[in-house]
């Protein structure tokens, strides 16, 4: 790389940040719980009909569920909530994921504490960006690519052929 050489700046939406990084807590989340069945003792409470002291049934089924599904529709309602209702549910959920999966950690194997603090750090880089999601004066005064480039940029949501 040259001494000289100069790359562009690239601002990436709040909104897409924050879906990023609910998706990789995700992928985190799904390898840790993985690699568990490697575990014995894990498999062998699975075929008793038990897991962290709670019998399998439907009704932990259904609850395990839901508790995946919400930051799951995180990745896609990050993107689409208005803003003030955007900040107010990923700070809330961040922070109580966060919670639950540093309470999960304790006790655990090494691999299980180390994919749950990377979690948790996931989980605050979303309650970060949405503690501090840019004001809407903050983007009015922003440089625009125009401005930038000296090319006109249009500002129609609409795709232009």
């Amino acid at each position: 790389m040259a001494a000289g050489t100069k790359f562009e700046p690239s601002n990436v939406n709040v909104r897409i940040k924050i879906s990023a990084l609910w998706t990789s807590m995700l992928f985190v989340f799904i390898y840790v719980d993985h690699y568990s069945f490697f575990r014995a003792d894990i498999r062998a409470d699975i075929e008793a009909g038990k897991i962290g002291g709670f019998t399998i049934n439907q009704s932990y089924l259904l609850v395990v569920t839901a508790y995946i599904a919400i930051p799951a529709l995180m990745v896609f309602l990050s993107l689409i909530l208005r803003p003030g209702v955007n900040r107010i549910a990923n700070i809330a959920l961040g922070v109580i994921y966060a919670l639950t999966i540093i309470a999960g950690a304790i006790g655990e194997w090494n691999y299980y504490i180390l994919g749950s603090l990377i979690e948790a750090a996931l989980l605050a880089g979303v309650v970060h960006y949405a503690w501090t999601w840019p004001k809407a004066t903050d983007a009015v005064t922003a440089p625009t690519d125009q401005s930038r480039t000296g090319t006109r940029v249009h500002s129609s949501p609409q795709m232009r052929e």
